[in-house]
């Protein structure tokens, strides 16, 4: 398997995304605290195989890729300008309006959305140039504490 870490970093929270490439599917996607991520991932690297990490190139980024020296993976930034726009759009992608809640305007669903994991997964998905599916059971909105 061919496993990568996509980062949406942020002063209080990241978003984070373990994809499998050839699969083109996300095995998790998670918001958490930006205090928690470097050891977040030094935990998941001893579980899992990664090949290399990507990481927008927003708010905290140079600082966050300082301490991830410990990966010892290829750490390639990109950019990340309209990835929050975007993630709106995706978001109904992946969570479609169903019943007659098409009549209620989109937005009034992500209002009080972390939408963070979406990023992290368009930071991917730009990065790879191709869509990637969602594993069962993925909760985009999950808080690491």
């Amino acid at each position: 398997m061919n496993k990568v870490i996509s980062i949406d970093p942020g002063k209080s929270k990241c978003g984070l995304v373990l994809a499998e490439i050839t699969e083109k599917k996300v095995y998790e996607a998670i918001v958490l605290k930006s205090g928690l991520l470097v050891d977040y991932l030094r935990k998941l690297n001893t579980l899992e195989d990664i090949s290399k990490v990507i990481i927008g190139n927003g708010t905290t980024s140079r600082e966050i890729i300082d301490d991830l020296d410990f990966l010892k993976k290829e750490i390639i930034t990109v950019e990340e300008k309209n990835t929050t726009y975007k993630a709106k759009a995706r978001y109904f992608e992946l969570f479609p309006i169903k019943g007659l809640k098409f009549l209620i305007p989109r937005e009034v669903f992500i209002l009080n959305k972390n939408l963070d994991a979406i990023s992290a997964l368009i930071i991917l998905e730009d990065y790879f140039k191709k869509k990637f599916t969602l594993n069962e059971n993925i909760d985009l909105k999950t808080w690491l504490k």
